[in-house]
């Protein structure tokens, strides 16, 4: 049976980071079930670098997006990825909604995210031009990025450290052995075997499948899988913006915001829908909801440019409340050399050099 050093599952831009990071002083193999990269959850987001303001100060998510983001603007210039430091806007409609806006102001500076800075009413209507609230936050560290070059930037250092990249090759099942693990495949339809010492299982939305796959772990280790849909409208047409827009977060999202591309046009999501099968479809019914969403910021906007555009899907792990993210190793389950990554949704993309980092850290410092 060939060994390698290290396999990863799934390539999606969590996935990616890895296998480019763990290239470069052992051999990896990156396996992908479909026959491109970042087909899911990598591809199909609003494509915004954050600055780490949501999120809890002792969370995955708070450090991992802090660092994440440092490191991907580095990144972006050094290997020619398309980015923007556009800032973003959040905005509050009413005085109940200022004083979330002032915890979230505090909520950023406990995570170390002190640049942010408080816009009054004549300050915002000189920031984002027709925008209705009474104040907001500006985010100078905000920003976009074209996810897809980034990936292909990823498979690129991953291929220049001599790692391989194998897409239509599903994971079948891996057994704990003296040295690392056993993995099963299915290549196109040609079943496969394999040796590794490391198995990293970065699979996304298809993370806890994966994981049942493993021979020995425990099911208490797998988190339960929650779909949660999100679709996007777009504007055809001229619009004011030049920063990203948006509300004060809900529960399960950061709200029906404004985001641009890196061309300058113009869309509007997530909204939040939990589904019980994955699937990518749109709702142009949903045109009234997003429409009224938006309305509450921009009273300006045309109801007759607004277009249902694609839809992603979040890998959350509960329906109610806050998630974290979920970077799980020996210490948790027990099973040397084996890592699992669960409920990696937003900020993912703009944690994914920090993640990568961490998951070589244990991979170091756990036994193996």
């Amino acid at each position: 049976m060939e060994q390698v050093d290290t396999i990863v599952i799934g390539a999606g831009v969590i996935g990616l980071a890895i296998a480019a990071r763990l290239s470069k002083h052992n051999e990896v193999v990156l396996i992908e079930q479909g026959h491109h990269f970042g087909e899911h959850t990598s591809s199909r987001n609003s494509e915004v670098i954050h600055a780490g303001i949501y999120y809890p100060s002792d969370s995955l998510k708070a450090r991992t997006c802090v660092e994440g983001k440092a490191q991907l603007y580095t990144h972006c210039t050094e290997f020619s990825v398309p980015f923007a430091k556009i800032g973003k806007v959040i905005t509050a409609q009413n005085s109940q909604e200022e004083e979330k806006l002032a915890s979230l102001l505090k909520q950023a500076q406990s995570n170390g995210v002190d640049d942010l800075f408080w816009l009054s009413k004549s300050q915002l209507e000189q920031k984002a031009p027709q925008i209705n609230a009474v104040a907001g936050l500006y985010s100078p560290s905000t920003g976009i990025v074209d996810s897809h070059q980034f990936m292909l930037s990823l498979l690129g250092q991953l291929e220049s450290n001599q790692g391989q990249y194998v897409p239509c090759t599903q994971f079948v099942g891996a057994n704990p052995t003296a040295h690392g693990f056993d993995v099963q495949l299915d290549c196109d339809g040609t079943p496969f075997k394999l040796s590794c010492r490391h198995l990293v299982n970065a699979g996304g939305l298809f993370a806890q499948h994966n994981a049942t796959l493993i021979e020995g772990l425990q099911h208490s280790h797998i988190p339960p899988t929650h779909y949660c849909r999100g679709q996007y409208f777009s504007y055809q047409g001229n619009h004011p913006f030049k920063h990203l827009i948006y509300p004060i977060p809900e529960e399960h999202g950061l709200g029906i915001h404004a985001t641009l591309d890196l061309a300058g046009r113009l869309r509007f999501g997530p909204d939040t829908r939990f589904i019980d099968e994955l699937n990518y479809d749109t709702d142009e019914t949903a045109l009234e909801t997003f429409y009224q969403a938006i309305k509450r910021y921009w009273p300006n906007v045309d109801k007759q440019r607004l277009q249902v555009d694609y839809a992603g899907i979040r890998p959350k792990t509960q329906r109610q409340g806050q998630q974290d993210f979920q970077i799980e190793g020996f210490s948790h389950h027990g099973l040397a050399g084996l890592i699992n990554l669960f409920g990696i949704e937003s900020p993912g993309l703009t944690a994914s050099l920090e993640i990568a980092k961490a998951v070589e850290a244990l991979l170091t410092t756990e036994p193996n």
